[in-house]
């Protein structure tokens, strides 16, 4: 599952995992909708966008892993900016890791989490 404000960028991540042969299961643009998506699809994986408009990443993060216990350490940070702008926040949050937005693949959500294909 993606979880990101932008819907173009939705669309090109799940095109581009969707090549490397992971199945998308759905698409959120808010928390809220992240929060019953994840209730209603028990994704493997949530990528999460630190910058959601209004709302933080960083909480939906911590919403997803206390609301879904099984999805600790398989929610995943995205962004377009560096990720040593958010390192504390990233290392204090309950994120199984972060990948730059221009480096999402298949290989590289196994390579976090072990799950998807290689």
């Amino acid at each position: 599952m993606i979880v990101d404000d932008n819907e173009r960028f939705l669309a090109v991540a799940r095109d581009r995992l969707a090549r490397d042969g992971m199945d998308v299961v759905g698409m959120a643009t808010t928390q809220k909708e992240a929060l019953r998506l994840a209730e209603e699809l028990h994704p493997d994986v949530v990528l999460v966008d630190i910058s959601l408009g209004a709302e933080s990443g960083f909480e939906v993060t911590r919403r997803l892993v206390a609301d879904f216990p099984d999805l600790e350490a398989r929610v995943v940070l995205i962004s377009t900016r560096d990720q040593d702008d958010f390192a504390d926040l990233i290392a204090a949050s309950p994120a199984a890791g972060f990948l730059p937005k221009n480096l999402i693949s298949g290989r590289a959500v196994y390579d976090l989490v072990g799950v998807g294909d290689r």
